[in-house]
């Protein structure tokens, strides 16, 4: 789809969607908080504990069992102890569970649940599509939106601290590509700074999804680890371990693209293939592979 990673192909039905302002969104100033100078102190971590508002975060434990679960939960397999799972499951018991939220972009059928002009609007007063997943694009081009839009997605965060989350993949951080020109990768990094800010002060951890051009902004942008589909396909693995280190997660869809992931970075990244509408187990076309 883009040339930083495909995104698997599990959507998820919309729910009632909280609107919780994050720390800072009610100023009267229209500009965005300064980025911050590092993410906070990580601790290394291999099962859950209960979430801490500030502080250390604890990262994923690295080159670990992972498993891929947005399409449906159901329990992880034997030897795995990072997963992720949607926003609307529940977190997997005993090991280290990321919470996936659609942040850029509205989920198909749920415009109605933005406000008009939170939706990216072309020339002709149209809404920017994605067309590969039909999921408009939301408008981040001045600091009013990015704070509204926040607002919004931090209450998921929210919900996700609650139940136990350790960690956030907030998706689509490359929707700029895909805005006809209308959005920047400053407009993009601007609003995925005010994530990461309100996942830290929830205690949680936060990751980079896929747009390895802007892994080595990890630090500005307050992200602690990586999320990568397919960038052993991609050849792109590289970009990510630099800026990362071994805090990459990597998702494959291919057998070449598993090969050469594990070829080149299975002895120090955790590294699954998974069929590309991550079915949960026991579905019709459940595919689960590691190096």
């Amino acid at each position: 789809m883009v040339s930083s990673g495909i995104r698997a192909l599990g959507r998820f039905a919309p729910a009632a969607l909280a609107a919780v302002l994050l720390a800072g969104c009610a100023s009267s100033d229209d500009a965005d908080p300064p980025a911050p100078t590092g993410a906070p102190t990580a601790v290394p971590s291999t099962a859950p504990s209960p979430v801490t508002t500030g502080g250390a975060v604890a990262l994923p434990p690295a080159h670990a069992g992972f498993d891929y679960q947005i399409g449906g939960a159901y329990p992880p397999p034997e030897g795995v102890r990072v997963v992720v799972r949607d926003r609307e499951a529940a977190p997997a018991a005993g090991v280290y569970t990321i919470c996936y939220v659609n942040a850029f972009q509205a989920q198909p059928g749920a415009e109605g649940e933005w406000d008009a002009d939170l939706l990216l609007r072309s020339a002709d007063r149209s809404v920017v599509v994605d067309r590969d997943w039909n999921e408009a694009l939301l408008d981040l081009s001045t600091a009013d939106k990015r704070q509204r839009v926040a607002a919004k997605v931090g209450g998921w965060i929210d919900g996700c601290a609650a139940k136990g989350f350790r960690a956030i993949e907030p998706d689509n951080f490359d929707s700029y590509t895909r805005s006809q020109g209308l959005l920047t990768e400053d407009d993009a990094q601007a609003f995925v700074r005010l994530l990461s800010a309100h996942a830290h002060a929830r205690g949680l951890a936060i990751g980079q999804k896929n747009t390895a051009e802007l892994a080595a902004a990890r630090v500005s942008n307050g992200l602690d680890f990586a999320v990568a589909e397919e960038c052993g396909a991609l050849d792109e693995c590289a970009e990510y371990t630099a800026a990362f280190g071994s805090e990459v997660l990597v998702i494959e869809y291919t057998e070449q693209g598993l090969a050469k992931a594990c070829a080149g970075w299975g002895g120090r990244l955790s590294v699954v293939r998974r069929d590309r509408d991550v079915t949960a187990a026991g579905g019709g076309g459940y595919l689960r592979q590691t190096c």
